[in-house]
């Protein structure tokens, strides 16, 4: 018989006494848990869930650490055949935009100035149209020419217009002063020997200016040396070229693949650039200058040099007219 209360449990061995404290010991009953964090609150039927700051996206690699040509830059559209059809298919469209809008605002600005029909049909035929006539059929020209390399960028490009066209400039870019005008004696070079022999060779340049005087001969110039060649080397050389580069070299193309679709390009650009302006006379001059600018876009990924050489080219002809009357090609 035991002395413990009838049903208590028997009792067991004897406690283990307590052996030596590790240094350092904390009981788990002094640590305090940190309580779980409260659910995110629920947000309303219908109401946009709760943003969270969603870091950028790397930048594209660039040509600022150098001037590369565009097949060398992934990110440069056109990346691919079919956008580089797509891009030629707005540059045919663009300069017929560009035609149609020329007509258009020539015709507006004749009703403006109170032209009758016959009058117009006078002046658009004339050697030696006036002013208004040129600007306003310039500006008609230029809507497509900048359009279609717009359009191009926003659904087939990185819709960042300046960086995919190639408009950047730097202080290496004045050497197109030299391509500028080299491009102008090249040019007399090649006609040296048939100039005498070609009726009216200086023809388009008289027609563009010749009719102009004073503020009007500022004007014509200021069109013609600033605003033309930012808009042509748009359409010519961002838009066209790139297009003809990227149709006529094979994906994934090295050595002699490549510079043969490269070659192929450059030329039939600077031939389009010269038939663009219509004048049979002055094709092969334009053709030859087409390609040399062609050819430095190209190598630059830029548009900066061109746009400066082209300028250069066209202040020449423009200084040869307001000097003497005569104009070389522009």
């Amino acid at each position: 018989m035991t002395d413990s209360e009838p049903g208590a449990p028997a009792p067991g061995p004897p406690a283990r006494p307590p052996g030596p404290v590790p240094a350092g010991y904390v009981p788990r009953e002094w640590v305090q848990q940190a309580p779980p964090p409260p659910p995110p609150p629920p947000f309303a039927p219908g109401s946009a869930p709760p943003s969270f700051p969603v870091p950028p996206p790397p930048p594209p690699p660039s040509a600022v650490a150098g001037d590369v040509p565009f097949l060398d830059t992934p990110w440069v559209p056109p990346q691919t055949k079919r956008q580089g059809w797509i891009w030629l298919l707005y540059a045919v469209a663009g300069f017929l935009a560009g035609q149609i809008g020329a007509l258009i605002f020539g015709q507006v600005a004749g009703a403006v100035a109170g032209k009758t029909g016959a009058e117009m049909q006078a002046i658009a035929s004339a050697s030696v149209p006036p002013e208004w006539y040129v600007v306003s059929t310039l500006l008609g020209l230029w809507i497509g020419f900048i359009g279609a390399p717009w359009l191009a960028s926003r659904t087939q490009g990185t819709r960042h217009f300046m960086r995919d066209l190639g408009v950047r400039f730097r202080l290496v870019d004045l050497v197109g002063i030299a391509i500028g005008i080299g491009g102008q004696i090249l040019v007399a070079i090649m006609y040296a020997p048939f100039q005498h022999d070609i009726h009216d060779f200086n023809g388009p340049s008289q027609k563009l200016t010749g009719g102009s005087h004073g503020g009007g001969f500022v004007i014509i110039a200021i069109a013609t040396v600033v605003f033309a060649p930012a808009m042509e080397e748009l359409f010519f050389r961002g838009l066209l070229l790139k297009a003809l580069v990227r149709l006529f070299t094979p994906l994934r193309a090295a050595g002699g693949a490549r510079a043969a679709g490269v070659v192929l390009a450059v030329i039939l650009d600077g031939l389009l650039f010269g038939l663009a302006h219509g004048e049979w006379v002055q094709l092969a001059g334009l053709a030859v200058f087409g390609i040399i600018l062609a050819t430095v876009s190209y190598r630059t990924g830029r548009l900066g040099m061109n746009m400066v050489a082209h300028a250069t080219f066209n202040l020449v002809a423009i200084v040869a007219i307001a000097a003497n009357g005569t104009g070389l090609i522009h």
